[in-house]
């Protein structure tokens, strides 16, 4: 079978691009690639991450379910204490709510995206 498409970016909204822009680009290392008002594109490593302006963004309120996360990201780390401490002093905060600690953390964005940290399987 031949793929319909090929993924070009993940798209995350925010209402301070720059802000998050900077965080996601320290924290994954990613190149920024453009930069306006409205839009970030940042580079890693095959793949692409944008950081869209959304003036009324409302950040969804994980683990609850009044606004819902649309998306989130699980990044893959080689220590998940190293990690955390690394995307907190980023600009991330640790979600109360952790439902499996020792197998991944929950962090949440600059602009309210919950995202996980995790060891990848078999990598233990």
């Amino acid at each position: 079978m031949t793929a319909i498409a090929t993924l070009g970016a993940i798209s995350l909204d925010s209402g301070d691009p720059h802000h998050l822009g900077r965080f996601y680009a320290a924290l994954l290392e990613f190149d920024v690639r453009y930069e306006s008002d409205d839009l970030v594109v940042l580079q890693g490593d095959g793949v692409m991450l944008t950081i869209e302006r959304v003036a009324d963004h409302i950040p969804p309120d994980w683990p609850g379910n009044r606004v819902p996360k649309q998306m989130h990201l699980d990044l893959f780390v080689t220590d998940l204490d190293t990690a955390e401490a690394a995307a907190i002093e980023c600009g991330a905060v640790k979600a109360e709510f952790q439902p499996a600690p020792d197998r991944w953390r929950v962090l949440i964005d600059p602009s309210g995206h919950p995202f996980c940290l995790t060891v990848r399987t078999g990598s233990r």
